[in-house]
């Protein structure tokens, strides 16, 4: 069996405009003291990370990975999460997203969503230089405002959407596919690939696309109220990227799933810090691990209680403390005895 790495983490949450988490050797340093071994790169603030210049720049390419290096890092993956938001938007969400696109394409949808085409593309391009196999994004959502089947769905809108988005996402894929490198949807709420269900219909759309694959994140689950474990069971053979974050859904009498609208910290579904919420993580470790997961186990960190510093702290010890070293041999090794056909022929009373 293969073993997963880690502990990686994925640097988006902890950006800020202070040092030492402003530039890419500052906080890399920061998470390698913390005893992190690699990092998970967003890819739309350049301070971190210059995906047009990595695009272009063999050198730049490089340089990042030198710069990491002597701090005992690598890159998991990059992460195109808010590009790959605005491949597919429904136009309830036009304003509220248009902050995820450079100013110059705000307001203009038609050529906000060729340009995050693009950028996945140059995504897939530098993924290959940098000899990374796996890619982090969200699927984008032209169908979340039907996700609940009341008013009636006009007969095939479903459909009509997973065509549409196969269609947007099939050239990036293809993309993908050509330079070796898996694209990671993280099934998340809001996207249209947000559980088995859909992401088969995804699956569907575009013929079971090699290159299109899943980021387990188990956190989501248990905030949609959906097994993670047997998640697993089903879609193991997609699995190629890992966030371990925690999460738990307190039941009470005013509010469910949906969360009433209010903040993090008074819904019945919340992030936590990793030990912090409900998700068994031996179950999860262990069943990744069965299935042959090579990949890295990244801290995602979105607890709505805990401080930000803290729980990257505690992150790398209770990752490494999960981490399985896959059995070399079977424990009744020793009781084992050669292949003999005639014996086993006499064992089932088949001699004659």
């Amino acid at each position: 069996m293969n073993q997963i790495k880690g502990p990686g983490i994925f640097l988006a949450q902890f950006i800020q405009d202070e040092a030492p988490f402003n530039s890419l050797s500052e906080i890399g340093q920061w998470v390698a003291d913390l005893g992190y071994k690699s990092v998970q790169l967003p890819t739309w603030d350049k301070r971190i990370f210059d995906l047009e210049l990595a695009y272009e720049s063999d050198s730049y390419c490089d340089e990042v990975k030198g710069t990491l290096q002597d701090l005992g890092l690598q890159i998991s993956e990059l992460s195109t999460h808010l590009q790959g938001q605005l491949v597919a938007v429904h136009p309830t969400y036009d304003k509220q997203l248009d902050a995820f696109a450079p100013l110059e394409f705000q307001g203009n949808a038609q050529a906000r969503t060729q340009w995050a085409i693009a950028q996945l593309k140059m995504a897939a391009t530098v993924s290959e230089k940098l000899a990374l196999t796996a890619h982090a994004s969200f699927s984008g959502s032209l169908l979340w405002p039907s996700v609940y089947p009341w008013p009636q769905r006009p007969s095939g809108l479903i459909d009509e959407g997973f065509a549409e988005l196969a269609k947007r996402w099939t050239p990036i894929l293809d993309t993908f596919l050509d330079r070796g490198v898996d694209v990671c949807f993280e099934l998340h709420p809001s996207e249209d690939l947000h559980d088995g269900a859909t992401f088969e219909r995804f699956l569907t759309a575009t013929n079971a696309h090699p290159a299109a694959n899943i980021l387990y994140d188990p956190s989501h689950f248990v905030l949609q109220q959906l097994d993670y474990l047997a998640f697993i069971d089903h879609y193991h053979e997609r699995i190629k990227a890992f966030h371990v974050k925690d999460a738990e859904f307190r039941m009470n009498g005013k509010s469910g799933v949906y969360g009433g609208y209010q903040d993090w910290q008074h819904r019945p579904g919340r992030f936590r810090s990793l030990g912090d919420g409900q998700i068994d993580f031996k179950q999860v470790f262990s069943k990744l691990t069965q299935y042959g997961f090579d990949g890295w186990a990244v801290l995602e960190w979105e607890c709505c209680i805990k401080d930000a510093h803290e729980g990257a702290k505690e992150g790398a010890p209770f990752i490494n403390k999960h981490l399985i070293k896959p059995a070399q041999r079977a424990f009744d090794d020793f009781a084992s005895s050669q292949a003999d056909s005639q014996l086993n022929r006499q064992i089932l009373g088949l001699m004659e």
